[in-house]
């Protein structure tokens, strides 16, 4: 049986028991960074055999896990955050899984996505997720052309460094849009600031972004 486990976003307290209880039982658990995954279950007192399964090794590591999974073990997959699968390695040994006939289970738990969408308090009845926003500013200006003609909630991961280039393209294309930034949930300096790109870009230019960013695009009216 192959189990996708979702691990806390941040608050180590954020990880429910029937987690615990898989990993603690799993005969391997495949994570994508060892030494951050071993510090969590460290602190909730699980000790199982840990290897790396990431975006480098998971084609050779897939057939590794799949063999395993047909001798009979018990394997749990876990990322550094949230759940295994949405950017983050899990989905090919998934779909490999489903060919197979091999059963597995998807453990429901934190997200980022979904904490982050109800916190802006944009319209959570319709949304998409487009993943980690392009690095680079052709393709970043075409997916905010997109965000600004839909309907939906867009939401996106983007990193601290990108976030002002993000900004500068929003107050471009689209400066009366409410936008949301979600900045380290679930952490001590949480933080979820509305507004549009003028006052966002204000705010972030003026320090040193740091941590985990969700950034959201609310739909048309």
């Amino acid at each position: 049986m192959l189990f996708l486990v979702p691990t806390p976003i941040g608050n180590r307290a954020d990880f429910t028991l029937r987690a615990m209880e898989v990993l603690r039982e799993a005969d391997l658990i495949a994570a994508e960074d060892t030494r951050h995954s071993g510090h969590l279950l460290q602190h909730h007192g699980i000790h199982r055999p840990l290897i790396s399964y990431h975006e480098h090794n998971e084609a050779r590591r897939t057939e590794e896990l799949l063999a395993r999974l047909e001798a009979g073990h018990k394997i749990a997959i876990v990322t550094d955050a949230g759940m295994p699968g949405i950017s983050d390695p899990g989905h090919r040994l998934l779909r490999a899984c489903q060919q197979r006939g091999i059963p597995y289970t998807i453990l429901p738990g934190p997200s980022a996505v979904l904490t982050a969408l109800i916190g802006s308090g944009f319209p959570a009845d319709r949304f998409r997720f487009g993943g980690f926003l392009p690095t680079k500013s052709g393709q970043r200006e075409r997916e905010m052309l997109a965000a600004r003609d839909r309907e939906e909630t867009s939401i996106y991961f983007e990193s601290p460094y990108r976030l002002v280039k993000t900004l500068e393209c929003c107050a471009i294309h689209l400066p009366e849009r409410p936008l949301c930034v979600a900045r380290e949930l679930t952490k001590a300096f949480e933080e979820y600031r509305r507004g549009t790109a003028a006052e966002l870009l204000a705010h972030y230019s003026a320090r040193t972004v740091k941590g985990e960013i969700v950034f959201l695009v609310s739909g048309l009216d």
